[in-house]
């Protein structure tokens, strides 16, 4: 190869790799733009065309609040995510001067907890970093005992949060699996004792996230998700974002 032939193929591989290097980590399919009408709660919002749009990737406090300020009356980019049974547009959702969605200066502030479904590897991974900022500091829901991550042993707590999204740590006992259906237990007696639940096909997802299920008996782990009641409390993880390894 000439070194003209040399230099033209490095220039172009370096043109061509920008613009992955600008991909935000979290998107969407651009959406029409819209005015902020009305904040319906944390994470809601009416724009004044009509559309609802449920801000993607978060859950936030029903008061809304923190997220009016952030957007009340201005114009946002939107990102799409798709609609969910209520006709609301999944979207990150972008003011007119910022370079990341509202759902990063929510997290960062403490306004906001990444949810169980977070889009991707690479966006739960900026996601939770963002969480993970405030969370150290103790900002926002991090200074209020109310939002701290549940204990796996404290079946109480769990229990009266049945249906409401939480976080929860502890120490994996031991790893079954059952049929289609892997289990991670948190206490000897299954029928009581608090457990995480992963389907089997859902099992090569989380080695690519590196969450190798086989390996985490013995780990200390933070769950987000939902709590179930079955015949023990449980949540249910299909996703690897929800799942962190604490040691």
């Amino acid at each position: 190869m000439s070194t003209g032939r040399l230099i033209a193929f490095v220039v172009a591989g370096s043109v061509t790799a920008m613009p992955a290097l600008a991909t935000p980590p979290c998107a969407g399919t651009p959406a029409e733009a819209g005015t902020v009408a009305a904040v319906e709660d944390g994470r809601t919002l009416t724009l004044s065309d009509g559309r609802e749009i449920r801000l993607a990737g978060i859950e936030a406090p029903a008061d809304g609040q923190a997220l009016r300020a952030l957007v009340d009356a201005q114009q946002l980019r939107l990102e799409g995510t798709g609609q969910d049974r209520y006709g609301r547009l999944g979207a990150y959702a972008y003011r007119p001067d910022d370079t990341e969605p509202v759902q990063f200066a929510l997290l960062k502030a403490g306004k906001a907890r990444v949810s169980a479904r977070a889009g991707g590897n690479s966006c739960a991974r900026a996601l939770l970093a963002a969480e993970q900022s405030a969370r150290a500091a103790g900002r926002g829901l991090w200074a209020d005992p109310n939002f701290a991550p549940l204990g796996s042993q404290n079946l109480t707590t769990i229990s009266a949060a049945r249906g409401h999204f939480a976080l929860i740590e502890g120490r994996v006992l031991s790893v079954r699996e059952s049929g289609a259906t892997i289990y991670l237990n948190f206490g000897r007696r299954w029928t009581r004792d608090f457990s995480v639940i992963i389907p089997k096909r859902a099992r090569d997802s989380f080695a690519a996230a590196g969450i190798d299920t086989k390996k985490l008996e013995g780990r200390r782990i933070r769950v987000r998700g939902t709590i179930e009641q079955r015949r023990g409390p449980i949540v249910q993880a299909i996703a690897p974002e929800q799942i962190e390894l604490i040691d």
